[in-house]
């Protein structure tokens, strides 16, 4: 009975270690920016919270990122144009070791289609971009939540 309860605990144990493996597959930004939508949390200019001087029509915008490389920007509630469509379709990829995030369209005015990922996980996408404002360049970083 003993070679019994021997085999039983041992078997017990492998199957307790095994099933609480970590995964070894690291997501890569592809896997994390694709996973769900994002949406505006704030935004600095050369280091200064500048969130409260965007208009509620471009903060309550939506991104989706699809592993396909194709993207939308839906407007959300509020419109700052209401002749736009809802929503607007782009392509993106990643570039020079998924640390440039390139889309085909311009997101910000002044601004251009590729931006420096800053941070990309699980819950935030945090972009940088020089954007020229009223004549001068400013470093704009804009953060995204799920």
């Amino acid at each position: 009975m003993k070679p019994m309860k021997f085999a039983v605990a041992t078997l017990s144990l492998v199957v307790l270690f095994v099933s609480c493996k970590k995964s070894s597959e690291k997501k890569t930004n592809t896997d994390v920016i694709t996973e769900a939508s994002w949406k505006f949390d704030n935004a600095t200019a050369n280091g200064i919270d500048v969130s409260s001087l965007l208009k509620s029509c471009q903060t309550d915008n939506v991104l989706t990122f699809s592993s396909n490389g194709n993207g939308m920007v839906d407007e959300g509630a509020t419109k700052c144009d209401s002749s736009d469509p809802q929503t607007n379709p782009f392509t993106w990829n990643f570039a020079s070791n998924e640390t440039v995030l390139h889309v085909s369209t311009v997101l910000f005015t002044g601004g251009s289609s590729d931006f420096t990922v800053v941070t990309l996980t699980d819950t935030q996408l945090v972009l940088s971009q020089n954007v020229t404002v009223s004549g001068s360049m400013q470093n704009v970083v804009v953060t995204f939540k799920h």
